[in-house]
């Protein structure tokens, strides 16, 4: 069998930290996604689904620390069926994303400068460096002349173990 989620979207809510008895940390969240489509007459329509998750251990602390609400992150777990008796004494269940992987999708800067540098591409998509390269045989067009490379700018150092961060 094969159970896998992968969910892009914005954090309803902050993440809510606790820890176990064993000490093992457990975080919930919320986020939403949203589904843009055109419907039977043309219309554009717009979807919005709300979806509750849990992140376990390191990764929950991670979370708690960096995420607010609003903030863009990409979740990659499983879907779980969470049961309980309500103040009622109803059965109650829910279903809910397990996650296995949390990625900030967020830039440096926005949502309170939470999320990942500036600097690191966004989705993991690479630019490639030269752009696009005339195939050989069209016409000819003279070769653009090299620009100098601008340094870097100064990034504020930050300490941090790599070792620490669980994705």
């Amino acid at each position: 069998m094969f159970n896998k989620v992968i969910l892009i979207g914005n954090l309803t809510r902050d993440i809510e930290l606790r820890y176990l008895p064993s000490g093992q940390a457990l975080a919930k969240g919320g986020i939403a996604t949203n589904r843009r489509y055109k419907d039977a007459s043309g219309m554009q329509k717009d979807e919005t689904m709300f979806i509750d998750f849990t992140v376990w251990g390191r990764s929950a602390e991670v979370a708690n620390q960096y995420l607010r609400r609003g903030s863009r992150v990409l979740l990659e777990g499983r879907l779980t069926l969470e049961q309980w008796t309500d103040q009622n004494g109803q059965k109650r269940s829910k279903h809910s994303v397990t996650v296995e992987n949390l990625k900030m999708l967020d830039r440096k800067g926005e949502n309170e400068g939470m999320g990942q540098s500036a600097s690191q591409p966004q989705g993991g998509y690479n630019q490639p460096a030269q752009g696009y390269q005339q195939p050989q045989g069209g016409y000819s067009q003279p070769a653009p002349q090299a620009a100098e490379p601008k340094p870097a700018p100064d990034l504020p150092e930050i300490d941090i173990n790599e070792d620490d961060i669980p994705f």
